[in-house]
């Protein structure tokens, strides 16, 4: 029980990033491409993604991977943990339309949530 209360806390770092004005299905498509891959090489890699939604996420992989070396992990052995984007509220708009009449619109919003931790052969007891 000692040794229990002993052990040093998890190490992992959590980035939320809220209302982004993008479509969660857009940012899904980056999300997806670096899911299986860690963490560093992901932030090497999405600067030459394309696609506008690669920002977003790698500000936030950063941001995790910052959150978990304040709590003393190595950012060299850091995986994914989970990467989530939900939708957030959406903004509901009008435009023009034929004959004198308005349609409807919606701009939505995304939410963006990275957990990096050690993995359990490399923590440190002690």
């Amino acid at each position: 029980m000692l040794k229990e209360l002993l052990k040093k806390p998890n190490m992992e770092g959590i980035a939320i990033q809220k209302y982004i004005r993008m479509s969660p299905r857009k940012l899904r498509l980056i999300v997806d491409m670096v899911r299986k891959v860690k963490p560093q090489e992901a932030i090497a890699v999405l600067p030459f993604i394309r696609k506008r939604a690669a920002d977003p996420v790698r500000k936030t992989i950063r941001a995790a991977i910052a959150n978990a070396v304040q709590q003393g992990a190595n950012p060299e052995e850091l995986v994914f943990k989970e990467i989530q984007v939900n939708q957030g509220p959406k903004l509901k708009r009008f435009r023009a339309a034929a004959r004198g009449r308005a349609r409807g619109y919606e701009r939505k919003m995304s939410h963006i949530k990275v957990v990096v931790e050690m993995p359990v052969d490399t923590k440190k007891n002690g």
